[in-house]
C-alpha cells in the first residue's frame, strides 16, 4: 500500500467520515456511493437508445431460439445474430471502465488500508512473525524503536519453523525509519508498524524472499464486515454483495441499460 500513501489525505478528506462508523454501514454507504456514480458515468457515456435496442433485441433472439430448437438450421442463423448483438452490447458497456477502472482501484487501495484488518491499538499487545527461507537456520535479534516495548525474548534461534516476537506500544503513532529491526545472519530488515486510535494500519505482511528472510508478518485479525454466527464476511465479498444490490436498484430507478 506504500504506492498509495500520498493519496491517503485526499481520499481520507472525501471518505475519511465513514471510519468511525461500523464497518458494516462504511462498506454498505461506499459501495452505494461507488455504484452511484458508476451508474451515472455509465449513462453519461453510452448510447442509451442503442443499449436498450441491443438488450431488447437480445431478449428477442433468445426467445427465438427457445422456439427454433426444433429446427438446428435456423436456430443456429439466430444463433448468430444473437452472439453480434451480445458482442455489440458489450463494446458498449466496456466505455465507462475507460473513466472508472483505475479510480476505482485506487478506491480499493484505500478501503484496503483501512477496513481490511483490526488496527493496532494503543496498550495492545501484537506479535510479529520472521519466517526464514527454507533451510536457512540462525539467530534472530529483535530490536523495537523509543515508544515501543519487547513483551518477550528479543533473540530466538530458528532451526524450523517460524520466530514470533511480541510487542506493546502505549502511544498512537507512525513507527518507521527506524520500525521493528530483525537482524539474522548479518542483514538487517525493518518492518513498519502504525499504532492507531482508528482504523488505520500498514500492511501486514511484508514479503521479503531475499535468500535468508521469506517474510516478515504483523499477526492481525481480517476485519469482519458481516458476522453471521461464527462466519464472518470480508470487507471485498461484502463490497461485492452491496454493490450488485445496488446497481440493480440504481439501474432501474435511473433507466440505465
Amino acid at each position: 500500500m506504500a504506492f498509495l500513501d500520498f493519496l491517503n489525505p485526499f481520499f481520507n478528506f472525501i471518505f475519511g467520515w465513514l471510519l468511525p462508523l461500523p464497518p458494516f454501514w462504511s462498506i454498505m454507504m461506499l459501495s452505494a456511493l461507488m455504484s452511484l456514480i458508476v451508474i451515472v458515468i455509465t449513462k453519461l457515456t453510452t448510447d442509451q437508445n442503442l443499449m436498450k435496442h441491443l438488450k431488447d433485441e437480445s431478449k428477442d433472439l433468445q426467445k427465438q431460439m427457445k422456439e427454433l430448437k426444433d429446427n438446428p438450421e435456423k436456430m443456429m442463423a439466430v444463433q448468430k445474430k444473437h452472439m453480434d448483438s451480445s458482442m455489440k452490447y458489450m463494446t458498449q458497456s466496456f466505455r465507462p471502465m475507460l473513466f472508472t477502472f483505475i479510480p476505482i482501484i485506487l478506491i480499493f487501495g484505500w478501503i484496503s488500508g483501512h477496513l481490511a484488518y483490526d488496527p493496532i491499538m494503543p496498550g495492545q499487545e501484537f506479535s510479529v512473525q520472521v519466517t526464514l527461507e527454507k533451510n536457512v537456520q540462525g539467530v534472530i535479534n529483535a530490536t523495537a524503536p523509543d515508544g515501543i516495548e519487547l513483551t518477550g525474548p528479543a533473540s530466538q534461534e530458528v532451526s524450523t519453523g517460524p520466530a514470533i516476537f511480541t510487542y506493546k506500544a502505549d502511544t498512537a503513532g507512525t513507527y518507521s525509519s527506524p520500525g521493528l529491526i530483525f537482524t539474522v545472519n548479518g542483514k538487517s530488515y525493518e518492518k513498519e508498524i502504525i499504532i492507531a486510535n482508528e482504523r488505520h494500519y500498514t500492511a501486514p505482511l511484508l514479503q521479503v524472499r531475499d535468500g535468508t528472510v521469506n517474510s516478515i508478518q504483523t499477526m492481525q485479525n481480517k476485519l469482519k464486515v458481516i458476522q453471521i454466527g461464527s462466519f464472518g464476511i470480508t470487507w471485498i465479498w461484502s463490497y461485492i454483495i452491496f454493490s450488485i444490490f445496488f446497481s440493480s436498484v440504481l439501474r432501474k430507478w435511473m433507466k440505465v441499460y
